[in-house]
């Protein structure tokens, strides 16, 4: 069957501000098709197959009257207390054993039936019978005042745990706050370190740099005090071999010249004269004594001038030395 076709049907059921779909072997509730006569404020629904309303139906907020008496209801749905203008409501002949805790909010009801269901003993007891108007009426009062009660401890229950969702939450941002906390001061921590490490590293290169430096200038100033004492001490001792050789000749010239003297005083002096190897030295002795009568003059010259050049000789020694 179509929808046109569903809504034709619908059409031909409705009477006035009544629509009876009572008996029309129906398992769930065509509410699209509900919804499109809004001015159909009665729905009779009763003596069908019909095990559950869809969430959809609580969207009829116009609906005054439903009778859903002798049908298979096992629940109801949670949004129920959305249909204000509900007044009479019948569910009678079901196969329910609780009702929705929104079932509170039908302020505007009236008139309830829930005989011949299942109800749990404090629902049963506060719905009492509902064999004529008054009880139903009485019924529909006390039944909504034992779910109003229910409704207290639901929210009370609810209110406890969103307060105690509310701690938790609360807790877990403390937390949260702290292990953020923590983990910012490990990476500041981390960063200090990285860049104490970094400073370090810096003043041990810059260290080692200065050091190199350090010693190449002690390197260079070492080679520098080297080579002028290379230089003052080849200018100090370039002399000495000269000097050394001249005192050399000297002392052996004069050591010749007293042992020549002390062989000759002993060949003149001494009872050595008379023997054969004194003579020669004795005939040497006064051709020598003879020669240098003849050549006073030149030995006194000779004597001036060695004593010039002994003299010359010792300031430049004094001069080479200062």
């Amino acid at each position: 069957m179509s929808k046109n076709s569903k809504v034709l049907n619908l059409k031909d059921k409705i009477s006035g501000n009544e629509v009876d779909l009572s008996l029309s072997n129906l398992t769930e509730v065509p509410v699209r098709e509900l919804a499109l006569f809004t001015k159909a404020t009665v729905v009779d629904l009763s003596c069908n197959n019909i095990t559950s309303l869809p969430p959809e139906f609580c969207n009829l907020t116009y609906l005054v009257k439903v009778d859903l008496s002798k049908n298979q209801l096992t629940c109801l749905p949670d949004d129920l207390g959305n249909l204000a203008s509900l007044q009479h409501l019948d569910l009678y002949n079901n196969k329910l054993s609780v009702l929705p805790v929104s079932f509170s909010h039908l302020r505007s009801l009236k008139w309830l039936d829930l005989k011949d269901n299942p109800l749990e003993a404090v629902l049963a007891k506060a719905a009492g019978d509902c064999l004529d108007e008054k009880q139903c009426k009485q019924c529909a009062t006390q039944v909504l005042q034992h779910m109003r009660g229910l409704q207290v401890e639901v929210d009370r229950v609810r209110e406890k745990r969103l307060l105690r969702e509310k701690e938790l939450g609360r807790k877990r941002e403390v937390k949260q706050r702290e292990r953020e906390a923590k983990e910012k001061e490990a990476r500041k921590r981390e960063k200090a370190e990285e860049k104490e490490k970094r400073r370090k590293e810096y003043n041990a290169q810059m260290a080692a740099v200065a050091a190199r430096e350090q010693q190449k200038k002690k390197s260079e100033e070492k080679k520098k005090k080297n080579g002028q004492a290379a230089d003052k001490k080849a200018a100090v001792e370039k002399p000495k071999p000269q000097r050394s050789l001249v005192g050399l000749m000297f002392k052996l010239l004069l050591l010749l010249l007293l042992g020549l003297a002390g062989v000759a005083a002993a060949c003149r002096l001494t009872d050595l004269q008379k023997e054969a190897a004194c003579v020669p030295v004795n005939i040497a002795v006064d051709d020598g004594l003879s020669w240098a009568k003849e050549q006073e003059g030149v030995i006194r010259q000779l004597v001036q001038n060695l004593s010039s050049a002994a003299k010359e000789f010792l300031e430049s020694t004094q001069a080479t030395k200062n």
